[in-house]
């Protein structure tokens, strides 16, 4: 037996569609339409017709078979046999994340496939799995930031229980797990809401499209549908922890914003569950706000990404001062951004042609409410090619050591650790061939503006573009691509044991830099990390006499005013 809903507020009639027959919801209070059916199960498939139109798929459908334009299927979350009732969570906090997309983590694209290689994180340091969007989009490949229905689990990537199975399988691993979720958009193909009621609102827009109706007529319905999923994440599935998807663009002037109610929400949801459920924004705004308890004003959000440190750290290492990376690049940059989060808190933002962002009081915030990074989908994705930093494997090792050793909380993106030579691409899959041509249009007429011609700029829709961007875990028997990643297992597991480096007080970092960009040292306690960004061979000053080296990629030598590295080397040690 299984009770079928639906919201459809402006609706006369809802029928429910079944594979052999239709039959009548009746209607119910505030716009729902209920029908209880004693055949239906796990495994049944059905869809809505309102008003008498063509079946749709379900706004909160649970399992999509069949891609995103098929019908709905019944999924009984509680048939898993779950095996972790003795994981008590983890405060994701401090603790290493490790974002990796399901569709190019491995050959086979899968969940399953996936888990075969937890052992390997788990080795590496890693301590929260921080998974892409796996909602339901079209088509079989894509980043996921176009899906359509967001209760759904991408069948290609094995369904909603391949799901259950990897959260399962990673808390016996020891891992928490972080899903990506997105509620700033829906996707263009298979994203049938406005049949159903005011998903949507022309009072606000978005870069994607429509905005979500978080504050217009009918919106309590749609924010608990946006809550209503997030919770169900941490219930049903086994969720530590959710990634909300550039939040500045979920755009809200109630009484109360969207976030600050799931805050409120997941936080009694936590207490009920016994664990901690950790809510990380990505936000654009640069406004503490983000992180700052709802009792004080502020949105509630356990932790945010910090794009600014990740592009004072990259324009530092690459040289790289075009688009939003215009401010960056100087060695006091990196400074303030590693003891003050923010290179924009207040100050000009050339980029964005206004003052931009808010200042981070390290009196009431720490370090791990900000998550920090070398690279993440976004900064390799969204160039033009899809490469990775063209860096020496010194200068891989300096932004590992830089953000490893950092009083925030480090990530790490897929394949990062040993120096992955394939690229992360755009890549979509949209059957329709308008849509197709818009897409592949609309990237090359995006980079076209930076000097690229149109051949240059990958077709987002081969098929090929996808397969160079799966990782080659063959790389790791490669003798550079080996010595890498044994700095970051060392870097990783150094951190774990070190309280100095665990410390996320914003006031306990000291960093001391060359003007001219050759060298920079920064204090944690009694250790020093020490870095010569220049291409040749120095000893790098340090401020007390080093006792002994703890760790170093490549050589280094203690000296008497200071510690001597080759070119683009780095090297940790105690004073």
């Amino acid at each position: 037996m299984h009770t079928f809903s639906v919201w459809a507020p402006a609706a006369s009639s809802v029928d429910l569609v079944l594979r052999d027959g239709v039959l009548p919801l009746r209607a119910a209070a505030d716009g729902w339409w209920v029908r209880r059916v004693v055949e239906a199960h796990h495994g049944t498939d059905y869809a809505f017709s309102i008003d008498g139109s063509e079946p749709l798929p379900d706004p909160r459908s649970p399992w999509q078979p069949d891609g995103v334009h098929g019908f709905s299927r019944v999924f009984d979350a509680d048939r898993f046999g779950w095996t972790d009732e003795d994981w008590i969570g983890r405060d994701v906090r401090g603790s290493v994340f490790y974002e990796l997309h399901v569709g190019t983590f491995t050959p086979e694209g899968t969940l399953d496939a996936a888990a075969e290689h937890l052992d390997y994180l788990v080795v590496l340091g890693i301590e929260v799995v921080s998974l892409m969007p796996v909602a339901a989009f079209p088509g079989r490949h894509g980043w996921g930031y176009d899906g359509v229905h967001l209760y759904a689990v991408h069948e290609p990537y094995g369904g909603p229980e391949a799901l259950q199975r990897f959260v399962d399988r990673c808390h016996d691993a020891g891992l928490a797990v972080c899903l990506d979720v997105v509620y700033n958009h829906l996707g263009p193909s298979g994203n049938r809401l406005a049949g159903f009621g005011p998903y949507f609102t022309d009072r606000h827009t978005t870069p994607w499209g429509p905005a979500l109706n978080l504050d217009d007529t009918d919106s309590t319905e749609v924010r608990r549908w946006v809550c209503d999923n997030a919770l169900r994440w941490f219930e049903s599935f086994h969720l530590d922890a959710l990634r909300l998807d550039a939040v500045h663009a979920l755009v809200d002037d109630s009484p109360v914003h969207l976030l600050a109610q799931l805050s409120l929400e997941t936080e009694e949801l936590s207490e009920e569950l016994g664990r901690p459920l950790g809510l990380v924004a990505e936000s654009d705004l640069n406004d503490p706000r983000v992180v700052e308890p709802v009792v004080d004003g502020g949105l509630g959000m356990t932790a945010q990404w910090s794009d600014d440190f990740h592009h004072a750290l990259h324009s530092l290492l690459t040289g790289e001062r075009f688009g939003y990376y215009v401010d960056f690049g100087d060695p006091a940059v990196f400074a303030k951004t590693l003891t003050q989060v923010f290179r924009h808190d207040g100050s000009y933002s050339t980029f964005r042609g206004q003052d931009w962002g808010r200042p981070v009081d390290p009196a009431r915030h720490r370090g791990a409410e900000f998550l920090a990074y070398t690279s993440n989908h976004d900064q390799i994705g969204n160039r033009a090619l899809g490469d990775r930093p063209a860096l020496t494997p010194g200068q891989l090792a300096i932004g590992a050591a830089l953000v490893v050793t950092s009083p925030y909380t480090p990530m790490l993106f897929m394949g990062e650790e040993w120096g992955a030579s394939t690229p992360w691409r755009f890549f979509t899959d949209f059957d329709e061939r308008g849509l197709a041509e818009a897409v592949r249009t609309g990237r090359r007429r995006e980079f076209a503006a930076h000097g690229w011609t149109a051949d240059e700029i990958p077709d987002p829709q081969d098929p090929q573009t996808w397969r160079s961007s799966v990782l080659d875990w063959s790389e790791l028997d490669d003798s550079p691509h080996h010595e890498l990643l044994a700095w970051y297992r060392h870097l990783l597991a150094f951190r774990a044991r070190m309280p100095e480096l665990r410390n996320d007080r914003l006031d306990s970092v000291r960093i001391s830099f060359d003007p001219g960009g050759d060298w920079l040292v920064v204090a944690r306690g009694s250790l020093r990390v020490v870095v010569n960004l220049a291409a040749a061979g120095a000893v790098v000053p340090v401020d007390e006499v080093p006792e002994y080296l703890v760790m170093a990629f490549g050589t280094a030598e203690l000296v008497t005013d200071g510690v001597r590295l080759p070119g683009h080397g780095v090297a940790i040690v105690a004073v």
